[in-house]
């Protein structure tokens, strides 16, 4: 039999969250498509970039999960940077030479009272060196040929930051923060409050959304598996919104919402919800209104297909 090349593969309509580890050296839209052909599905995006340089926890959405992944861009993230201390580089991370260097002159005590300092909400610059966009131009590009426009400081929260280990010129820091942080900056702001300047040379995604890495896969592993064992690492759809708490409902109004309707539905407060049929099967998302206390009721955001 001629052997399935990437032009012929039949591609399948399948939906779920692979939680993939992801190399270094691989762009972040490089690492879904590859998964995406090792799954052969038929619809595939992921839930937010990591650098190229980084690893860690890349969760990708499969099929039907495409709809929810907003949960994921507005979580929490934790991370394990290394900060090489004692220098600078254009770029804050290992993807451009140092532009200078700095005598280390500091101690653990000193570390720790200096982290302290950034946690908590804040606020922060984007690098040039993103992805962000200016007139439809990528930062990264205009860096790239000297151009560096002003930048509006955006709020952020570190919610948590220690060191992990120290050995006179390399720092090893964990920390959880919000959405939109870069570590790039935040090791950059550490090694100037420090005196000594700094950047990255590792950063791995460990944690995101309730996720772990402890329970990704790598495409190394993925690539020397089956079909059939590959989509044991699928997670269900509605672990994408686990943040959300949940309703179900019973049959005659569970198919209404399915269809896109508004139900009524009583001791609700008004927020998001998972909402499930009363076969418990992951309808989608749906918002609470009881603006009206005569007529609260719960109205379709995201629903799965039908039949999904």
């Amino acid at each position: 039999m001629e052997p399935v090349t990437r032009e012929k593969q039949i591609r399948r309509k399948l939906s779920g969250v692979l939680l993939l580890d992801k190399p270094a050296g691989l762009s972040s839209t490089t690492a879904l498509g590859r998964a995406r052909w090792l799954f052969a599905a038929d619809k595939a995006g992921h839930t937010g970039t990591l650098d190229p340089f980084a690893t860690g926890l890349l969760p990708l959405c499969f099929g039907e999960a495409t709809k929810f992944s907003r949960f994921m861009l507005d979580a929490d993230k934790t991370y394990v940077a290394t900060l090489q201390l004692g220098g600078r580089t254009p770029t804050g991370d290992t993807e451009s030479a140092p532009i200078e260097q700095r005598e280390i002159n500091i101690d653990e005590a000193t570390i720790r009272r200096v982290l302290v300092t950034f946690q908590g909400e804040q606020t922060q610059i984007p690098p040039m060196y993103s992805a962000l966009k200016r007139d439809g131009v990528p930062l990264y590009k205009l860096a790239r040929q000297g151009i560096e426009i002003e930048r509006e400081a955006r709020p952020i929260n570190v919610y948590q930051i220690a060191m992990q280990s120290f050995n006179g010129h390399e720092l090893v820091i964990e920390t959880k923060v919000s959405k939109g942080t870069y570590i790039r900056v935040l090791a950059e702001d550490i090694g100037e409050a420090l005196g000594c300047g700094a950047h990255l040379t590792q950063l791995r995604r460990t944690a995101t959304a309730g996720f772990s890495i402890a329970d990704a896969v790598t495409l190394d592993a993925l690539e020397n598996q089956t079909l059939e064992e590959r989509d044991q690492h699928l997670n269900l759809v509605d672990s994408l919104a686990f943040s959300l708490p949940s309703i179900s409902l019973d049959a005659p109004p569970s198919l209404e919402f399915g269809h896109g309707r508004a139900v009524e539905i009583v001791g609700y407060t008004a927020m998001e919800y998972r909402v499930y049929g009363a076969d418990g099967r992951f309808l989608g998302i749906g918002a609470v209104d009881d603006s009206d206390a005569n007529n609260t009721t719960l109205t379709p955001v995201r629903l799965m297909a039908l039949g999904a």
